[in-house]
């Protein structure tokens, strides 16, 4: 049995609660949870998160999104900082720099991570998978897939919840097709009318495109589209539960995003008991998370230049972030040598003129102020060799493979 306590809520993280409650877990503390908490299921509430930082207080922390602010944020980076295993809301904050952040920190720390992405959990995005490996085979009914069209309805068009929902299906979209080395956006002109209407196009590295699209509806409700030149195959995913998903209108057997979550964190703590098909996708992992937002966060770059973005695939590493702070400052230095040299000569040439001996001196010396600078910046290179820096680089997206 797991304890679990909370830090703020919202309705994935109410589904995962609601599982844990149900398969026998206990839900022990909770900070800052208001609705969709579910008043069957009563907790006792802090006055503050510090508690949370106990692992004697709790064995999982459940992060959510709604009222999120600066202080929760750096609640979630100081539980990172400690170790803590999490189940992070998906997304919590469209800041690729704070994601990457959080994953430089987890592997320092050790902390488990555990994004609440089920839907590429769900047995038929294992089919929709095998479906595209089976046509890249040639083999299979459908023959060469085409296109793949990701529509996402919703009743609510704004900015904030359709970047939200882009955050969770993009990472769908990753699993079937891989990681997206371009991505290019259609919609509206102006600010407020590009929302509603917005679609991304992603081109992966096979050259499969996939189109991810909003329209209108009076529920959250996804469909998933394989299109070729033979026809077609639809997975509608209703956002609730209690709708099955449907592969061709076919409804599929029940699934539990709830329970799928815990699910990934039984696996992700080495709690797994169940062995996982050879054909199921693997959990997502807070990679996959950060990787969806940046792409999240390339959206709107993109309706602003109005133009395709090449995606770079980044390793992001405390030597990595060390190497590129280094080039920066190297290329300051160089700026400000030259600037030196030419203030200097100037300075030197009037110092003489008006017989200003002491400040000709000091202006004399530059040549050793810059060689100190550069001596030291160069001595600086040798500290990741003193501290053992490793170029460690996080797991491929999606489970390696297919990207």
């Amino acid at each position: 049995m797991l304890r679990f306590g909370l830090l703020g809520c919202d309705a994935a993280i109410a589904r995962v609660a609601d599982a844990a409650a149900r398969r026998g877990d206990a839900l022990v503390a909770g900070y800052d949870v208001g609705p969709p908490w579910s008043p069957a299921h009563p907790i006792p509430r802090l006055d503050s998160w510090e508690p949370l930082l106990d692992p004697r207080a709790a064995d999982v922390v459940l992060v959510g999104s709604d009222g999120w602010n600066d202080r929760r944020a750096e609640a979630v980076r100081t539980l990172v900082q400690a170790g803590r295993t999490l189940v992070l809301s998906q997304p919590l904050e469209l800041s690729m720099l704070w994601a990457y952040e959080l994953d430089m920190i987890r592997r320092d720390t050790g902390a488990v991570l555990v994004p609440c992405l089920p839907d590429r959990l769900h047995p038929l995005v294992s089919r929709l998978r095998a479906t595209i490996e089976a046509a890249e085979a040639g083999v299979g009914d459908l023959g060469p897939v085409e296109s793949i069209h990701v529509e996402r309805r919703l009743a609510d068009r704004s900015k904030a919840s359709v970047m939200s929902w882009f955050c969770r299906d993009v990472d769908v979209v990753r699993a079937l097709v891989g990681d997206p080395e371009r991505l290019s956006t259609l919609a509206a002109t102006g600010a407020d009318s590009a929302w509603p209407s917005l679609a991304v196009g992603l081109t992966s590295t096979p050259g499969l495109p996939a189109r991810w699209q909003v329209a209108p509806g009076h529920a959250a409700e996804l469909s998933i589209r394989l299109q070729s030149a033979r026809g077609s195959v639809v997975v509608v995913a209703p956002d609730d539960d209690a709708e099955p998903w449907t592969w061709n209108d076919q409804p599929a057997t029940a699934f539990d995003r709830g329970l799928a979550t815990l699910g990934a964190l039984d696996e992700a703590m080495g709690r797994s008991t169940t062995a996982r098909d050879d054909d199921a996708m693997p959990p997502a992992g807070w990679n996959d998370a950060a990787r969806a937002i940046e792409l999240a966060e390339t959206v709107p770059r993109s309706l602003a230049r109005g133009r395709a973005i090449d995606l770079h695939r980044e390793e992001y590493t405390d030597l990595g972030t060390f190497r590129g702070t280094m080039a920066s400052l190297g290329c300051g230095l160089i700026m400000v040598a030259l600037v030196v040299v030419i203030v200097a000569t100037l300075a030197a040439g009037v110092a003489r003129e008006f017989g200003w001996a002491a400040v000709g001196g000091i202006v004399d010396a530059w040549p050793t102020i810059v060689l100190a600078a550069l001596g030291l910046f160069l001595a600086l290179q040798v500290i990741p060799l003193l501290i053992g820096g490793s170029d460690e680089r996080p797991s491929p997206p999606g489970g390696g493979p297919r990207t």
